[in-house]
């Protein structure tokens, strides 16, 4: 599945990227959403539907055109949905609140909040509910970061939002939550263990693949640096075309995002694609139109602001 890793003790920019592992392509549309527009939260009940309208421009991921699966606002808040074994009772029961389905958690965090620290405060604001995507059951864990450096890992648990927050938490993976993640961490070098990397694709082992790389890279001379490490670190986990996993089933490495949060760059390279692009929200921040590309365009490489085009927002 995927792997978030976020460089933020380096003293030249704080970066981040991730993958995108699925066992279909999740045909990912880029998105310029301005400050100012409307949304809703697209729970399947929608009598408790959270409305907002976003505080914040940002540029994103959709997924399918059913929610938001990436992406970074203009304060340099930036968000990834990563799957996690869907469990009973995983999110809340209805208990009044507000809904924010589980396909627009994102979204709703970007619109919303410009730091860490203040998406945490506001953590039991709403309600995040399950939402059928193409008929599957979605289990999702979301992480955060900024660019002062701060990270939160934000897990549904047994009707609970499970919060791990502070700026040690610098890499995610999928299933088993954060806790075990980080119990089976210590079993490695130089995390208190004396077992070397381990070289699998399971999601334990590309937690502390990342992790150990991490560790380990020198300090950046420049920004093209801090954001090429990340880059190859991700690589480094993600998952080559019909690499099978222990059951049988085969989900590859589909896309690589990252984004400069201290800058204000977000980059994208299809797996597919030899090519890197990136966009500068402050190139589009103060748009008041919704636009949009298509990241899986092979064409695309460098600077693509001027790709972008009108677009009508559909999820």
């Amino acid at each position: 599945m995927c792997t978030r890793i976020f460089w933020n003790d380096n003293h030249v920019a704080k970066t981040v990227s991730r993958c995108m592992d699925w066992a279909v392509s999740d045909e990912p549309d880029l998105w310029f959403v301005p400050r100012g527009t409307a949304r809703t939260g697209g729970a399947d009940d929608a009598q408790r539907n959270h409305s907002w309208v976003s505080s914040y421009s940002s540029v994103v991921l959709s997924m399918w055109r059913l929610g938001t699966v990436d992406g970074m606002n203009e304060k340099g808040l930036a968000a990834h949905a990563l799957y996690l074994d869907p469990t009973p009772e995983m999110y809340a029961a209805d208990d009044g609140r507000a809904s924010v389905a589980n396909a627009l958690w994102v979204q709703y965090l970007l619109d919303n909040f410009a730091s860490v620290a203040e998406a945490i405060a506001a953590i039991e604001e709403v309600r995040i509910s399950s939402r059928l995507l193409r008929g599957q059951q979605m289990g999702v864990h979301i992480a955060i970061e900024d660019a002062s450096g701060d990270s939160a890992i934000i897990e549904p648990i047994a009707g609970q939002l499970v919060v791990h927050h502070g700026p040690e938490f610098q890499v995610m993976a999928n299933s088993p939550t954060m806790d075990a993640q980080l119990a089976n961490l210590a079993n490695y070098k130089p995390f208190g263990g004396e077992l070397p990397p381990p070289g699998d694709i399971t999601s334990l082992d590309r937690f502390v693949r990342a992790s150990y790389f991490l560790h380990y890279l020198p300090e950046p001379e420049n920004v093209q640096q801090a954001v090429a490490g990340v880059f190859q670190l991700i690589e480094n986990v993600a998952v080559p075309y019909g690499a099978p996993y222990q059951d049988g089933g085969v989900y590859p490495t589909w896309w690589e995002a990252g984004a400069d949060l201290t800058n204000g760059t977000y980059y994208f390279m299809s797996t597919r694609s030899p090519s890197l692009f990136w966009v500068s929200l402050d190139d589009l921040k103060d748009g008041d139109t919704v636009l949009s590309l298509n990241p899986r365009d092979e064409t695309l490489v460098g600077d693509a602001v001027a790709r972008f085009e009108p677009a009508e927002l559909v999820y």
